[in-house]
């Protein structure tokens, strides 16, 4: 399996992930097991795609103001 397909499966995960959560919060139900595995999914997705330097998330921030 490629990181790209990976990525994908993990986002698709992520988005079923959060439709549970918001039924749960709709009905008033405590999903904080669902919020666990989310936060989980969340890492394994930063931790798979590329680095980006921090200039690269600096610089651009310079130019909003």
């Amino acid at each position: 399996m490629s990181r790209q397909q990976y990525l994908k499966l993990l986002e698709k995960e992520i988005h079923e992930l959060n439709k549970k959560i918001d039924q749960k919060i709709l009905r008033g139900e405590a999903y904080y097991r669902e919020a666990r595995d989310h936060k989980l999914l969340l890492r394994k997705v930063r931790q798979n795609r590329p680095s980006t330097s921090i200039f690269s998330r600096f610089i651009p921030a310079l130019f909003q103001f």
